[in-house]
């Protein structure tokens, strides 16, 4: 199982009073574990092969219920499937190839300042935002 250990998903969980059964449990801890943004079906391969008892239907409960608790968050990258990931205390933005479909994370403080900017000139101090940047390679030019 990765990392056996409570992580950030399963604290939040035990915080907000929620009932953690074990397969809640895999379900937190491949989602902590994951690097990537993956969508339920992916998810739910990855915790059959740790505990081939959960379904896919487990799956999409437990994902709903730790986004309806604030504790992952959902990103629509096109593609037609809804992706996640634990809430970060940390901003990040996020950059789509649209040819692998793989999602780069990164920070910018030249954007964020940009952003506060734009709003500031147009009358409004900024509280939130999201940025996801769809991208091709710069070689895919060259491949054509």
């Amino acid at each position: 199982m990765p990392d056996s250990k409570p992580n950030h998903i399963e604290a939040q969980c035990t915080a907000r009073g929620m009932r953690m059964t074990e397969q809640r449990r895999v379900i937190a801890r491949v989602l902590a574990g994951a690097e990537d943004h993956p969508d339920v079906e992916e998810l739910h391969r990855r915790c059959a092969e740790i505990d081939p008892r959960i379904s896919i239907s487990t799956v999409y409960r437990t994902v709903n219920l730790f986004e309806d608790s604030g504790i992952i968050e959902r990103h629509d990258f096109g593609r037609g499937r809804a992706r996640y990931e634990q809430m970060r205390e940390s901003h990040h933005d996020h950059l789509i190839n649209l040819r692998t479909g793989e999602v780069i994370e990164f920070q910018s403080e030249e954007i964020e300042r940009l952003q506060a900017e734009v709003a500031r000139k147009l009358g409004y101090k900024l509280v939130d935002h999201r940025l996801d940047l769809y991208a091709v390679p710069l070689d895919d030019k060259a491949k054509r």
